[in-house]
C-alpha cells in the first residue's frame, strides 16, 4: 500500500474529512486521521504531476513520503532561515535602508532561482551595504523580521520529541544568534557581516556560507550526533538549499522557488512550519 499524506489548508478543522474522503477517493483510497495529517492509503502510486493537479483543485498539502524514509528514526531537523523560518530576506531589508532594496532584491531572486551563483551574488549585495550604521542589523530585527506561521510549534514540537533543530543561513549571524536564544535553538551557521567604527564595510568575514557549506554543516551534524543523512530532514525555499535537501533523508520545499520544489521530497505551500511534525507521525 502507499501512504500519502495530506494535509487542508487553515483552519484544517474546517472541512478538513469532508476533503479527505473526497481526495482518496479521487486517489481510489481510505482516509483517516492523525495529530497533523490525514493518511490516505491507496494501492496506485500517483504521479507527481497527479499530486500537483489535486494540490491546486483543493488547496491542500498532498505529499508522498520517499521509499525509505523511517519518520521513528528521525534525529536532526535542519533549516534554512530567510524566506523558510522567516517571512522576509534580511539582507534585502537592510538594504532598505540605503535605498537599495530593488536592485539588492532583483540579486536575491536571481541567487534563489539558480540563475546567479549564491557566493558572487551575496559579495555583490553586500559590497551594496558598505557605509551602513550597524545599529540599522538592531532594527530590521526588531522592526521587520518575523517567524513563518508554525515555526514556534515545529521547534517545540520537536524539542518534545528531543529532535535537535539546526539553523543554516546564507544571511547573518546578527540574525541566526538572536533567533537561536529566542527559540532555543541547537545549532546555528550563518555569514558574519564584518564591521569596523561602527559602520558595515561591505565586506563578510570568513568564508561565504552557500549551498556546498549548508550541505557540509548537515554532514558535520550528523557526525556530531551519531547518526545517518537518511535520518535528517532538511527544509528551504531557495536554490543554495539543493544540495543540503539532496543529502537529507527528507526534503522538504516550504513555499519555494521552482529550482527547489522540481527536486525536493515534498512540499508545504498551504500550511506554516509545523505541518513538518506530521513527517514525524507513524499513526
Amino acid at each position: 500500500m502507499t501512504t500519502i499524506l495530506l494535509q487542508p489548508a487553515p483552519p484544517a478543522d474546517q472541512g478538513g474529512e469532508a476533503l479527505a474522503e473526497a481526495v482518496a477517493g479521487e486517489l481510489g483510497g481510505r482516509a483517516r486521521p492523525c495529530a497533523h495529517a490525514w493518511r490516505i492509503e491507496t494501492r496506485a502510486v500517483p504521479s507527481p504531476a497527479r499530486l500537483e493537479t489535486l494540490r491546486g483543485r483543493h488547496r491542500c498539502d498532498l505529499n508522498l513520503l520517499p521509499e525509505g524514509f523511517d519518520p521513528a528514526a528521525v534525529g536532526l531537523v535542519i533549516s534554512d532561515m530567510d524566506s523558510t523560518l522567516i517571512t522576509i530576506e534580511c539582507i534585502d531589508e537592510i538594504a532598505d535602508f540605503t535605498g537599495l532594496k530593488p536592485q539588492v532584491a532583483a540579486i536575491t531572486e536571481a541567487a534563489m532561482r539558480g540563475e546567479i551563483d549564491f557566493e558572487t551574488s551575496l559579495r555583490r549585495r553586500v559590497a551594496l551595504l558598505e557605509g551602513l550604521p550597524a545599529e540599522v542589523l538592531e532594527r530590521v530585527y526588531e522592526e521587520r523580521l518575523r517567524l513563518n506561521p508554525g515555526a514556534e510549534v515545529l521547534v517545540e514540537g520537536l524539542r518534545g520529541r528531543g529532535i535537535p533543530f539546526a539553523l543554516v543561513s546564507g544571511g547573518f549571524t546578527v540574525f541566526t544568534e538572536r533567533l537561536k536564544a529566542r527559540l532555543g535553538l541547537d545549532f546555528t551557521l550563518a555569514n558574519e557581516l564584518e564591521i569596523a567604527h561602527g559602520r558595515l564595510t561591505g565586506r563578510v568575514r570568513g568564508a561565504i556560507v552557500g549551498a556546498r557549506a549548508k550541505a557540509a554543516f548537515l554532514e558535520e551534524l550528523c557526525e556530531r550526533l551519531g547518526i545517518r543523512h537518511d535520518q535528517v530532514i532538511a527544509m528551504g525555499d531557495g536554490a543554495n538549499d539543493l544540495e543540503m535537501l539532496a543529502r537529507a533523508g527528507l526534503g522538504v520545499a516550504y513555499r519555494a522557488k521552482p529550482a527547489l520544489r522540481a527536486r525536493a521530497d515534498v512540499l508545504i505551500d498551504h500550511n506554516g512550519l509545523d505541518a513538518v511534525l506530521a513527517f514525524l507521525e507513524t499513526c
